[in-house]
């Protein structure tokens, strides 16, 4: 078998950098990781009205396990100097438009997290946004998991 092709090149730039790393043994499992970004999405969609930051940020963190899922099951996780960051680089890489709206998801929990003193939290409709695409990428994630290979 034959490593994946799109974004090899990519992936193994951020290896060499060291911002993403090789795993093996159970770490190479995605499914545990897609199982829990199945269950941090509906914590989200439980707290969109009650609180749309926290629910905002959960959509994302279920994304972001989606996403690592894959990475796991290549045989690959972020380090803690890659983190975040890593993870979308390698999901445009390999899965391109797929996992486009990672990015969005991304920089906007930053923005909630690390706010200035003109930030504003986020409206419902921008955590039932938050969490439609974050159900897609789950989604996506789980039809390709059963296809990767180890990097």
């Amino acid at each position: 078998m034959t490593r994946w092709a799109p974004g090899a090149d990519k992936i193994q730039e951020l290896l060499n950098a060291g911002d993403l790393q090789k795993v093996q043994g159970g770490d190479a499992n995605g499914q545990p990781l897609l199982d829990k970004a199945t269950r941090t999405l509906a914590s989200s969609l439980a707290l969109q009205k009650a609180d749309a930051d926290s629910a905002y940020t959960l959509a994302y963190d279920a994304a972001r396990f989606a996403c690592t899922a894959l990475l796991a099951q290549q045989g690959l996780r972020p380090t803690t100097k890659g983190g975040h960051y890593a993870v979308e680089q390698a999901m445009r890489a390999q899965f391109q438009a797929h996992f486009r709206t990672f990015g969005t998801l991304r920089r906007r929990r930053n923005e909630l997290e690390y706010p200035t003193a003109h930030d504003i939290g986020v409206g419902t409709e921008e955590a039932v946004e938050a969490h439609d695409s974050a159900a897609a990428i789950i989604e996506a994630a789980a039809k390709l998991l059963p296809h990767l290979q180890f990097f």
